[in-house]
């Protein structure tokens, strides 16, 4: 379960841990990632497909592995790297929003990284429409901004679901934001 092994020792240490149960939650995880292993990997091919022109996807299928629960797994992760208040806040904010409201934004997040692509001379404004965009969520600083651009290649899930959209989108993503933040140093 991704527990350091002095916490692990720590845990099996106390005069109530059952070892059962332990292992019973622990299979449970395991699986859990099993199945979200599972339909990521359905996901990419499907993404190859589409790419290769074989099987039309939708945007909203492009983006079918980041379903809620990940959305949370995620923010845990981003509390342990950045400044838990923001991620706390940030999730505040998203989850304040309607439905409609939801699809609108991830339609229009979508609909940015499908333009970068598209629109290579005009990548700069299409870079400053994603920041902007932050602000649904929080605004980053310039800093931020490159290490999201930077997380984006290093994160091998945000590295295949941007290279789902178009190949090398991530890469382009860093280089683009690069160029960005310089412009506004």
């Amino acid at each position: 379960m991704d527990l350091p092994l002095e916490a692990i020792k720590t845990i099996m240490g106390r005069r109530d841990f059952d070892a059962l149960a332990a292992l019973e939650s622990h299979r449970k995880s395991l699986q859990g990632r099993v199945e979200r292993l599972n339909r990521l990997i359905q996901t990419v091919d499907d993404t190859i497909l589409h790419l290769k022109g074989k099987k039309e996807m939708s945007q909203q299928q492009l983006f079918e592995a980041f379903s809620e629960e990940q959305q949370e797994k995620y923010a845990e992760e981003a509390a342990q790297m950045y400044d838990p208040q923001i991620v706390r806040a940030s999730n505040r904010k998203w989850k304040a929003y309607s439905a409609a409201e939801k699809q609108r934004i991830l339609d229009e997040g979508s609909a940015i990284y499908t333009d970068l692509v598209a629109a290579s001379p005009e990548a700069q404004a299409c870079i400053e429409r994603w920041r902007r965009h932050m602000d649904y969520f929080w605004t980053p600083s310039l800093d931020q901004l490159l290490g999201l651009a930077e997380g984006y290649n290093t994160d091998p899930r945000f590295k295949a679901n941007f290279d789902k959209i178009h190949p090398g989108l991530a890469e382009f993503m860093r280089e683009a934001v690069g160029v960005y933040v310089k412009s506004k140093k």
